[in-house]
């Protein structure tokens, strides 16, 4: 029941335990307790908002950035990691195979102030040796969601 809960939550975090039960034919009482058996034991970590920046006020720029570093001696790729992600600009950080190490995504509200975060705290730290970014233009689906999806014209046409 674990697995088919989180995958429900994973597209609705939003969903009662109420509607949940009644989907995998169980009690309220007992999907909460595995709910909170899942965050007890760190497996949810938290529930997520997905927004369609584009459909409000607010100037919001995501990029995508390769880092290839040098791991450090004892400590692999974790401290360099550690060192990433605690800056509040940086929403994810991940390693990775391939040809970079590190894949990070950043926010800003400008272009500018992402470039300059990569410019003046990113590429100077020892321990990395290059960096790419990637400007996200236009989000066409995130998380199993799909943005900006066009409705179809549903109605027949009337010859006269």
């Amino acid at each position: 029941m674990e697995k088919q809960i989180l995958d429900i939550l994973r597209t609705n975090s939003r969903i009662s335990a109420k509607d949940l039960a009644v989907m995998l034919n169980t009690s309220e009482e007992e999907v909460n307790a595995t709910i909170r058996q899942l965050e007890e034991r760190g497996v949810i970590l938290g529930y997520d908002t997905l927004i369609d920046w584009e459909k409000t006020d607010y100037d919001k720029v995501i990029a995508y950035i390769e880092v290839r570093v040098t791991p450090q001696r004892g400590q692999g790729f974790d401290k360099v990691a550690e060192r990433i992600y605690q800056y509040p600009q940086v929403s994810a950080c991940s390693l990775m195979s391939g040809s970079y190490d590190l894949f990070v995504v950043v926010e800003g509200k400008s272009m500018k102030e992402v470039a300059l975060f990569v410019a003046e705290k990113l590429a100077p730290i020892d321990s990395v040796l290059s960096t790419a970014t990637h400007f996200v233009l236009k989000k066409y689906k995130d998380n199993g969601i799909i943005f900006n999806r066009v409705s179809k014209d549903e109605r027949e046409a009337v010859v006269l």
